[in-house]
């Protein structure tokens, strides 16, 4: 078996076979109709040649999840901008975009391609977030600025991933975004609580008018406050967004 751009070609009972992509199958001077058909249907079409004679053409759907369209849509709520990229060709891209609820997607992405266009996205200003599961995202995971694997994808996807996903569901990309939001504004209340009881005892002190039994306790206050506020986090709840 060989390869040649996006074709495979071997020899079967004496026969030369090839299947390929359709972008491949256009580049032989072939025209594909029927699969341009079976592109807008969301299928992903694979062109089938036998001794230079097309045969037809194989449409292969990988049917969305059924939490896939609510999980891009609290993506959304969260002030997220969703961009699929995929190799499949744009008639077919578009329509599982459209299903999942994506606005902006870019089709026939080769695998080497995903890395370019995150880093594309970052060089436009943007600050972005990949999610993938296969060997050819590994790159593209390592560009992003912050990466999720899921936990059923390749070994060298969760190694180039910053955060690896316990359950196969775009919706813990959307948890795990609205948790760490959740936990830097306890961060940020924290340092509210360290601070106030100085800016407030400090002067009291330079006049002389701070009993230090009074301040020891303030600053005992401070402690106490921080730590209760930390453990508020125990009560954040998935899908609060």
């Amino acid at each position: 078996m060989t390869t040649a751009g996006r074709g495979l070609a071997g020899e079967v009972d004496g026969r030369r076979v090839q299947i390929g992509s359709v972008t491949w199958m256009k580049q032989q001077g072939r025209s594909a109709p029927e699969a341009d058909a079976l592109a807008q249907a969301g299928r992903s079409v694979v062109a089938v040649v036998a001794d230079d004679v097309l045969l037809g053409f194989v449409g292969i759907a990988d049917p969305l999840r059924a939490s896939s369209r609510a999980a891009v849509a609290r993506l959304n709520r969260l002030g997220i901008e969703v961009v699929m990229l995929t190799g499949d060709n744009a008639g077919t891209a578009r329509a599982v975009a459209t299903e999942a609820g994506i606005t902006h997607f870019e089709a026939e992405v080769l695998p080497g391609d995903k890395a370019a266009a995150v880093n594309k996205l970052k060089g436009a200003g943007h600050l972005v977030g990949m999610a993938g599961d296969g060997i050819n995202d590994a790159p593209a995971l390592a560009a992003a600025d912050v990466s999720f694997a899921m936990a059923a994808g390749s070994d060298v996807a969760m190694q180039a991933a910053d955060i690896t996903l316990m359950r196969d569901d775009l919706g813990g990309v959307a948890d795990a975004i609205s948790l760490s939001r959740a936990t830097l504004a306890k961060i940020r209340q924290n340092l509210f609580f360290a601070f106030i009881y100085n800016v407030l005892g400090i002067p009291l002190a330079a006049l002389g008018m701070l009993n230090p039994v009074i301040a020891g306790a303030a600053m005992a206050m401070s402690s106490v406050s921080v730590v209760s506020n930390s453990l508020l986090l125990r009560n954040w709840q998935p899908n609060k967004d």
